[in-house]
């Protein structure tokens, strides 16, 4: 059936290339009209205080809703931006402007599928067809040799599984043209709004960090410039758990959580740089890096909504403290241990954190204060540039205790951690200048320093600098 006109509802897909929706939805209307929907459900308080959507994220995604504007202009058409619920927007303009059909693409977690829902059972009852399609991962779910229902629980079975069966799907090519509705109508592109009318301020930048921009112009030029100018690819297993500067990791996960990069094109970039340049433990890292973004997003489409309990998918009793004090303290970088304030200052300055940070604070959070691991968790979603729900929330769940992790206790030793990640204690001395003084190793334990040096030193514990919320002698 071929329809005459159809609406694409974008969602974390903000991309024009492998992006299947589009495509299809080209190839089965005749007219198109691309919409994204500002819902302001994903921009209100939680209850623990701070925003669902915070100001780096939303940042974020307003450069990625603007840079797939220009996108589809480019290729003829244009992005209608609206606010409000999809379920009531996206019916609204089907009505007015006689669209018979809305293409959208599928998610797994239950906010996201309850809001799918809502919009197919309004659509139904206006008459209005609607299509999803899968295109969030590097292997379709389609191609899977299990059902849903058998995915297995440790990664290692899941990659291996994977890798030896399952061919990686081709990539689908940026249309030539969008045949939009002409001018004989009047089409109102709306406008993205103004953050502040969530009630968002503009961060001030951190000094020395470069920011990460929005948009899939954005994301292409940064796998450009990291795998072909800086040629960095080829050592990203040694460096990706730096801590300091912008170049020990790819930072494509930024792109990937809204789709303005999808895992496929990157794995096919890979390829390329493998036949062109070098093929090492790298660039296959690079790849087990996706395929752990998959395992976690098929992870949650098999257990539902017990990735967000505080049980778990292990259905293990709740032993957990809610502090808010103290949670408020590890929140704002506040709890008297260098290594631990250093990664969740820059979490709050610039909306990133890397890996081996987010390992360490949350065992700190979890392990060492004994607090709520979903409070971590929501605060991650709040904060992080890069959130990706299942990401998040299964990583997190593995800390916990109450996820997919085989080995029971994941606790982190932040002392040495510190001392394997940050020997001299450059990145702490570059996040709490307070303490920058202080020399060396040092830095990660200044409540040790012989007891005239603070002094001499300009720093006061417990006025300068907060004491330690934990006896620091247990890691020495």
């Amino acid at each position: 059936m071929k329809f005459k006109r159809a609406i694409v509802w974008f969602r974390n897909d903000l991309r024009v290339h492998d992006n299947e929706n589009l495509v299809k939805a080209i190839q089965s209307a005749e007219e198109i009209l691309p919409v994204y929907c500002f819902d302001p459900r994903m921009f209100e308080k939680t209850e623990l205080g701070f925003h669902k959507t915070g100001i780096f994220r939303a940042k974020f995604l307003r450069d990625s809703v603007s840079a797939l504007r220009n996108n589809l202009r480019v290729l003829g058409a244009d992005l209608i931006v609206v606010q409000g619920k999809p379920e009531e927007e996206l019916i609204r303009l089907g009505e007015h402007h006689h669209v018979q059909a809305i293409f959208f693409s599928q998610e797994v977690t239950s906010e996201e599928r309850n809001v799918e829902k809502s919009v197919e059972n309004a659509a139904w009852a206006k008459s209005i067809r609607t299509e999803s399609l899968w295109q969030s991962t590097l292997f379709h779910i389609d191609d899977l040799p299990f059902p849903i229902s058998q995915t297995p629980e440790v990664f290692t079975q899941f990659r291996k599984g994977l890798e030896k069966i399952v061919q990686i799907r081709a990539t689908f090519p940026v249309p030539i043209t969008i045949n939009y509705p002409g001018t004989t109508e009047i089409f109102s592109s709306g406008e993205i709004p103004d953050l502040e009318q969530y009630g968002l301020k503009e961060p001030e930048p951190a000094s020395g960090y470069l920011e990460l921009v929005g948009g899939e112009d954005a994301g292409l030029r940064r796998i450009q410039s990291y795998f072909w100018e800086k040629d960095l690819l080829k050592t990203y297993k040694e460096t990706r758990n730096g801590l300091l500067g912008f170049d020990y990791s790819s930072k494509f996960s930024a792109w990937l959580a809204l789709g303005c990069l999808s895992p496929r094109m990157i794995y096919e970039e890979v390829k390329r740089y493998e036949k062109e340049r070098k093929k090492n433990d790298s660039t296959y890292w690079l790849i087990f890096e996706l395929i752990w973004r998959d395992y976690f997003r098929f992870i949650c489409k098999k257990h539902g909504d017990k990735v967000f309990h505080i049980a778990g998918i292990k259905n293990q009793m709740d032993s957990w403290r809610r502090d808010s004090a103290d949670f408020r303290r590890w929140c704002e970088g506040k709890t008297g241990v260098p290594f631990i304030d250093a990664n969740m200052r820059e979490l709050n300055r610039t909306g990133f954190m890397s890996n081996r940070g987010r390992q360490n604070v949350a065992s700190f959070l979890v392990n060492d204060l004994g607090i709520d691991w979903t409070w971590g968790a929501s605060y991650f979603e709040s904060q992080l540039i890069d959130y990706d729900v299942c990401s998040n929330w299964g990583n997190w769940m593995y800390v916990g205790g109450v996820g997919n992790d085989p080995r029971e206790n994941r606790y982190f030793n932040i002392l040495r951690q510190g001392k394997n990640y940050d020997k001299n204690g450059d990145y702490v001395r570059a996040w709490i200048p307070e303490l920058s003084a202080i020399k060396g190793f040092d830095i990660h334990q200044p409540e040790e320093l012989p007891t005239l040096k603070p002094k001499e030193l300009k720093i006061e514990l417990g006025k300068t600098y907060p004491q330690s919320m934990v006896e620091m002698e247990k890691w020495v």
